[in-house]
Formats: structure tokens, C-alpha cells, sequence
């Protein structure tokens, strides 16, 4: 089989294309014949060799999100049979509760090899399966950032309808919240650099847009849009540098759903103590989650947002269409 690594994680011209044996399920196991995979931001700091938490294990197979068809399984193999369509688990062992520490040390094309291979090999427990009406392409855009959107608008405090929900920018987590908000019956204010990419988020279901470049305290205007009583969920991606707008455009009792790293700065907790906020870590979601969210899609008929496709051999192109930030939803990676 091929299978894509990085022998040595030092930016995107480090991943090779390699051949090696196809993997046999031993008991438990499910070898998954993958069909598609996708990328975050997140593939884009291991490649460079930023290893979130300790060090990358040498030869990483990279990317977390990914789904295929199983062609095979192990003894005492009881949750999927062979040709069951599925999806794996960011983390391999968060199958439902809170996020322990082990959890974490179970992470694909992080902390273990991810799916960037035509083969891989799944404990039966470390899948799910996918809303029938999903393309594989649709369906490995899943795992990290839809569980995360999920997990922010329905893990803690649920969204409910009628509220009003501030998404930041037009990746692959914000356009998933938008959607998710969007069939929940809730409003949704979304923030972009571009005009074009704020027009396409209206179209999805966004009622409103706020260009950042235009009005750099882009804060006000969403205090505007809400009468200046401000959002109940912000689906905070930016970090801190965008942290002290997001509370300052959130209701007295709101939540911020923090979960990207993009930006630097220093967090200022004052306002959130008097405006009695909730500053809410999220760290992708279990399987219990996942499950949750693929019975939501399937009932809304939603349909992930994929800006473009490229070939197995164009792994490469796709890292950097990802990290030029000009995408609109999900970058995927066809796997044949």
C-alpha cells in the first residue's frame, strides 16, 4: 500500500510518499480501506513539527480525519462488518464522559499515526458510521472539526433556538458551527476578511456579516446587530489576539467556545468575571459526540462545505492551499 510520513517533521516539503505492507486486523481491530482524508489547521503544526503537548514520534503518519469502506476485521469484531461505511475518532479512546489526559495520548497524526495511508487499521471502537446520504469525501471532513463545532454548540450549555451565535471567519470548525446553528434555529453573525467569503457564509444560512479589515473593532458591529446586547455563543477560533473582542461582543452570561490557537496576546480575565461569562475549553469531542452530531446531519440532510479536492499524489498542494488561508470550508484529500 502507499502511505504518506514525515521521517523528519520539518515543513511541508518533509511528508513522503512511501510504499509499505498492507496491515492485518488482529482481535478487536478493523482495517479500513480509506477513501478520502482531510486537513486543519492542526496537520499544518505537525508538519512544521509542532507537537502540541511533548514530541512528535518519528515517521508520523499525518492527519486525523479521514473515512473509508471496512474491508476487513478481527476476531470478536462486533460494531461494523466488512463493507460498512466509516469515519475514525480524532482520539481512538474518548468514547464518551470527559476528556482524560490518556485520551489525548490516542490522538491520530499526532500522538499515533494518522490516516494519510491507502490502509489503515482502526480498534473497532475507534469508529463510527457515516449519515448515508455522505459522500467519503464529506464524510473525512468530520472527526476534528465537526466534532469540535459540535462540542462547542452542544457539549456544555446546548444552543437553543432563538439565540444568536458569532462565528469567526470561514474555516473548517467556523462554517460547521454556522451550519449546526443554522438547523438548530439559532441566528448566526459571522466575521471574514472578505466580502466574497462573507456572502458565500449568508448563503449557507448566516444572517449577517462582518468584514474585519473594514472595521477593525468589528466587536461593535456585532454589538450592533444584536441591539447591543450582544451573542450567546461565540465560536472562538482566533485565540487570544481575537479573545478580548469575542468577550466584548458576548451577552452578560454568554459562553465563548475557545478553540483555535491562531493568534498570540495575553488573556485580560476581568471582563469575563463581570460580565459572568463562560470561557469554555474545547478540545475536539468523544465518540458519544460524534454519533450525536452524525444523527443531526442525517435528519438536516446538512452537507459538509469542501472548497476543494486534491489527488492522493497532490498531498502536498493541499497543505499549502490550507495554509494559505484562502479556503472556505474544508481542504480534502481524495484517497483511490
Amino acid at each position: 500500500m502507499r502511505v504518506y510520513r514525515f521521517p523528519r517533521a520539518d515543513g511541508i516539503d518533509t511528508l513522503v510518499l512511501q510504499e509499505a505492507p498492507t496491515p492485518r486486523p488482529d482481535r478487536g481491530q478493523v482495517l479500513v480501506r480509506m477513501r478520502a482524508a482531510s486537513l486543519n489547521y492542526r496537520d499544518l503544526n505537525v508538519a512544521r513539527g509542532r507537537a502540541a503537548r511533548g514530541s512528535l514520534p518519528a515517521n508520523l503518519v499525518p492527519l486525523s480525519d479521514g473515512a473509508g469502506e471496512v474491508v476487513a476485521v478481527g476476531l470478536g469484531v462486533t460494531r461494523v462488518a466488512p463493507g460498512d461505511r466509516v469515519a475514525g475518532l480524532f482520539m481512538q479512546t474518548w468514547l464518551g464522559g470527559e476528556l482524560e489526559p490518556a485520551h489525548v495520548e490516542s490522538s491520530r497524526g499526532g500522538a499515533i499515526d494518522g490516516v494519510l495511508a491507502e490502509y489503515v487499521l482502526f480498534d473497532q471502537d475507534g469508529v463510527v458510521h457515516l449519515p448515508a446520504h455522505l459522500s467519503y469525501e464529506e464524510a473525512a471532513t468530520l472527526p476534528c472539526a465537526g466534532v469540535t463545532a459540535w462540542n462547542a454548540l452542544h457539549g456544555g450549555r446546548p444552543l437553543q433556538a432563538g439565540e444568536t451565535v458569532l462565528v469567526l471567519g470561514t474555516g473548517g470548525v467556523s462554517i460547521f458551527a454556522l451550519q449546526f446553528a443554522h438547523a438548530a434555529g439559532a441566528r448566526v453573525i459571522a466575521t471574514s476578511s472578505a466580502d466574497g467569503k462573507l456572502a458565500q457564509a449568508k448563503a449557507m444560512g448566516a444572517s449577517d456579516g462582518v468584514n474585519y479589515k473594514q472595521h477593525p473593532d468589528w466587536q461593535e458591529q456585532v454589538l450592533a446587530l444584536t441591539g447591543g446586547r450582544g451573542v450567546d455563543h461565540v465560536v472562538e477560533v482566533g485565540g487570544a489576539g481575537t479573545l478580548a473582542r469575542s468577550i466584548a461582543a458576548t451577552r452578560h452570561g454568554g459562553q465563548v467556545h475557545l478553540i483555535g490557537v491562531l493568534t498570540g496576546g495575553d488573556i485580560d480575565p476581568t471582563a469575563v468575571l463581570r460580565r459572568t461569562i463562560t470561557l469554555r475549553g474545547i478540545y475536539v469531542g468523544s465518540r458519544q459526540m460524534f454519533e450525536a452530531m452524525n444523527r443531526a446531519i442525517a435528519l438536516h440532510a446538512i452537507h459538509p462545505v469542501i472548497d476543494r479536492i486534491f489527488d492522493f499524489e497532490q498531498a502536498r498542494e493541499a497543505y499549502r492551499h490550507l495554509e494559505s488561508r484562502a479556503h472556505v470550508g474544508k481542504v480534502v484529500i481524495r484517497i483511490e
